[in-house]
């Protein structure tokens, strides 16, 4: 077997052999997570429709499939909260597993819904995430028939690729501006940027602890900019199960890191990668086993009838 065989071979075992107990730990753990990715699809197709139709009227900058269709179908009569609608309910279908290509149909609705929002020439990271989960979701959905399967693969599919954006991240970074991206000077001339637009906005600034110390000497930036992109370049690791809680946490830190000293906050990945970096599904069956285990009188008694 070849080195890249065998690679390949560990790392399948690495994403997908976890999550294969069927327990009341690792089911509620993956309904919730689906419930979640679920919830801020809705969420976030509901806030674009009504953007779109109070501003929005033409295309300026095509994105995704808006390359290769004409969205702007979405822009008047309501369409984007039809779209919003109909996202919801294959959502649902998907999640009482009536249709099994459910997800993937609310994902092409969801990807229209975004190229329309963002097509006035910004572009948002902050959905991201959401719309990798509902893509394996949709996959391990029409692939398998088994929940436990299904399970696995989802969580291996999540790991992969927010493991693999990151890093990519990281390296674009580096192409793009060389080894001098992460100068303190690029942060302290942002952390500028951003007092001018909250003083023309509220009339008032108040700098956080992290912007404070990047004023007062910006070599504190270059060290926040280099934790940040050393986080970026080493979240592949989280591939790796013995890696996978403590990188997944330092991307989770990252992301607080960005919002002390940015004012940007990616609420959807940030909850999405708390939700990934945690064990919750042991934590549930520890729960659920002593419950199971206590003295008759500590249980909950079961209500008269």
């Amino acid at each position: 077997m070849s080195t890249l065989s065998r690679f390949a071979h560990t790392l399948r075992h690495e994403l997908f052999s976890d999550f294969a107990s069927d327990t009341p730990g690792t089911r509620l753990y993956f309904r919730g997570v689906e419930l979640f990715i679920l919830a801020y699809t809705v969420y976030f197709c509901w806030t674009w429709g009504l953007y779109i139709q109070q501003n929005i009227s033409s295309v300026l900058l095509p994105l995704g499939l808006a390359n290769y269709i004409d969205v702007s179908f979405l822009f008047n009569h309501n369409v984007a909260l039809i779209n919003a609608v109909l996202v919801g309910v294959l959502g649902l279908v998907g999640f009482v597993r009536l249709w099994r290509p459910a997800y993937l149909l609310a994902l092409l609705g969801f990807h229209l819904q975004y190229v329309a929002r963002y097509s006035l020439g910004e572009i948002s990271h902050g959905s991201n995430l959401v719309g990798m989960g509902v893509l394996g979701l949709g996959l391990a959905l029409l692939a398998f028939r088994s929940e436990e399967h299904r399970r696995r693969f989802t969580f291996g599919f999540l790991y992969f690729f927010v493991g693999l954006g990151y890093t990519s991240a990281a390296v674009c970074k580096l192409v793009g501006t060389g080894i001098t991206w992460p100068d303190g000077r690029h942060l302290l001339m942002w952390i500028g940027e951003r007092k001018v637009d909250t003083l023309s906005k509220f009339g008032a600034f108040e700098p956080s602890v992290l912007q404070e110390m990047v004023l007062q000497d910006y070599h504190y930036g270059t060290l926040f900019l280099l934790i940040g992109l050393f986080t970026e370049a080493i979240s592949f690791l989280m591939w790796w199960r013995k890696f996978r809680y403590v990188v997944v946490l330092l991307v989770v830190g990252m992301h607080l890191g960005i919002f002390l000293t940015m004012n940007i906050f990616f609420h959807a990945s940030t909850y999405l990668l708390i939700l990934l970096g945690l064990p919750w599904h042991r934590i549930i069956d520890y729960v659920w086993y002593h419950i199971q285990k206590a003295p008759p009188f500590l249980k909950p008694s079961p209500s008269s009838s």
